[in-house]
Parts: C-alpha cells; sequence; structure tokens
C-alpha cells in the first residue's frame, strides 16, 4: 500500500566541523583542528540514519545548484534515500558551523540557505500519502510544516521533532504523534526557556512530559541523552532506559532517534518498545565523529550492549 516506511520533510545542511578545545565565549576566539565537511541537515540526517537502518525512506527538501548540494544527494543515494523530492534551486545549499568539544558536546549555528525556500507549494498531497509516517523538524519555514500537517491523509503518522525550538500552533501540536524533545526544547516550548546556570525550572522531566502533552499532541517522547528518554501518552509517563557507551560526538545523535522512532512507530510498535529501540541508535551514533557517517545499521544497533 505504501512506498515508503518514512518521508522526512525537512533540512539538508552541509556541515561544517571543528573540534575545539573549549567552546569560546562572547567575544572570545579559540584556535580549533582541521575543518571538516560532512552532509547534514536535520531532515537529512533523519532519512539517512532510517534508511541505513532498512526502512524505506524518502525526503523531500531543498538544495543550491552547487557543491554542497551535490554532496547530500551523493550521500542520500549511498544510503538507500530516494531523493526524487530534494529540489534544487532558490539560494544556496543551507551550511551548519559546528564546534565539538573533547567531551563530545557540541554548538550549531545554522544558516538556512535553500532550506528556508521549501515553501508549502512544495509539498504534494500524494507524496505524503505514499508513506507509513511523516516526519518533520523545524530547520524549514514553519508554514511549510503546517501545510504537511494539513495535507495528512488519514492514517498517516506525524512525528515533529521542533529543533530549533519555537511556539507551534494547535493544528500542529494536536497532529504530533509523538511530539520528541530534548530537555532545552522542551523547556523553550513550556514556557521555561529563562532558566539559571542549573537548568532548574522548578519541574522534572516526567513533568514536562505531561505539561507538554496537555498542549495538545497525541503522545510526547523527552529525550535525555545518556539517561534514555521518557515516553508519556494518555496511558501516562514511562521511562525507557539507553545504553552505556562511551560518547565521541553527540552531532546528529537525536536525529538518528528521532527517525528509528518513527520508522518503528510505523511498523505497528507502541510507543515505549520504539523509543526504547531509538535509543540503542542513539547510543550508537554517539560512539562515531560526524552526523550521517555515525549513523548505524539494523545488526550494529542489535548488537550494541549484547
Amino acid at each position: 500500500m505504501y512506498d515508503y516506511d518514512l518521508l522526512v520533510v525537512g533540512s539538508a545542511n552541509a556541515d561544517l566541523v571543528v573540534g575545539v578545545e573549549r567552546r569560546p565565549g562572547a567575544g572570545e576566539t579559540v584556535l580549533g583542528g582541521d575543518l571538516a565537511v560532512h552532509p547534514g541537515g536535520k531532515g537529512a540526517n533523519q532519512a539517512v540514519a532510517a534508511a541505513r537502518l532498512g526502512a524505506r525512506t524518502a525526503l523531500l527538501a531543498r538544495v543550491g545548484d552547487d557543491g554542497h548540494g551535490r554532496l547530500l544527494r551523493d550521500s542520500l543515494r549511498s544510503a538507500g534515500v530516494d531523493t526524487a523530492a530534494v529540489l534544487t534551486g532558490g539560494a544556496p545549499t543551507g551550511v551548519a558551523l559546528i564546534t565539538v568539544d573533547p567531551s563530545g558536546d557540541n554548538s550549531i549555528v545554522v544558516s538556512p540557505g535553500a532550506n528556508a525556500r521549501l515553501t508549502e507549494g512544495d509539498v504534494r498531497a500524494e507524496l505524503l500519502g505514499a508513506a507509513r509516517v511523516v516526519s518533520a523538524q523545524l530547520e524549514i519555514p514553519l508554514e511549510t510544516v503546517a501545510a504537511v500537517v494539513r495535507a495528512l491523509p488519514e492514517g498517516t503518522r506525524f512525528v515533529l521533532n521542533p529543533s530549533p525550538p519555537r511556539p507551534l500552533p494547535d493544528e500542529v501540536l494536536a497532529a504530533c504523534d509523538p511530539l520528541v524533545v530534548n530537555e532545552h526544547e522542551a523547556r523553550v516550548l513550556l514556557g521555561d526557556g529563562e532558566t539559571g546556570e542549573s537548568g532548574e525550572t522548578g519541574d522534572d522531566p516526567a513533568g514536562w512530559a505531561r505539561r507538554l502533552l496537555a498542549l495538545g499532541p497525541r503522545s510526547v517522547v523527552v529525550t535525555l541523552g545518556a539517561e534514555g528518554a521518557l515516553v508519556c501518552d494518555a496511558s501516562g509517563v514511562r521511562a525507557v532506559p539507553s545504553v552505556a557507551v562511551a560518547a565521541v560526538d553527540t552531532t546528529g545523535a537525536g536525529d538518528a532517534f528521532t527517525a528509528a522512532l518513527a520508522w518503528r512507530l510505523g511498523a505497528g510498535e507502541e510507543l515505549p518498545v520504539a523509543a526504547a529501540y531509538a535509543a540503542r541508535v542513539g547510543a550508537a551514533a554517539v560512539t562515531r565523529r560526524g552526523a550521517q557517517e555515525s549513523y548505524p545499521t539494523a545488526a550494529e544497533v542489535a548488537a550494541l550492549g549484547a
């Protein structure tokens, strides 16, 4: 019935990565290692992660007619992603400027480029109807994400990672099943973005999950890095453990988690089971450098921690 297990609607960027001993403060310059250029962007990352796991995957995105755009198309095709809906033109390919410190933590600045030109007119109902699950993020215009929600056929599941976070319209929230957020994104959506250095908001992650569910999504997943995740729906909040690994680079790990989650939900798994699998995928991804090149195969996930 479906041509794709997962259709990702989102961004495609070139990741320009520099390793640093520590990330600079305001007004500070630090020296880093050699520049590395990798295919990235949350949309392309999710598509590659899902395809590498074995999902039939397509990407709706926009890139520039330039070298970075060709890099992205080549990476997607080599992973097995259908690129028929990867559009070209309108602006240069988006770029993400990434610094990674020795602990594997990263800071990212994104220049959207062609991603900002992925418009409502690029959303085709027949493409959405060809997928069991549609996944989106917010590195493309929010109006385009809303157009996806309005065009979703009956029975097609919608998964949203609101990154970078911003207030969401009710129609988008109501379609999310689940809404997938990390701790920072949860605070922003809940209006708790202004926190002290400790990050304390007077609430715990389980409380965030319940409050987010009250905003209207059908289900919520809060990712907690090495601590795993929390899943929340009408039946309550449940903890999902992760696998202990030595983190090398966390770049793109959240995208791998979301892709795996969306794929397994489309395959009929219950939310806690799908999230537990996704946590293993995310854990495998942080053991290698880079984003797309760090994503595991299904066999590698099965072997993790065995």
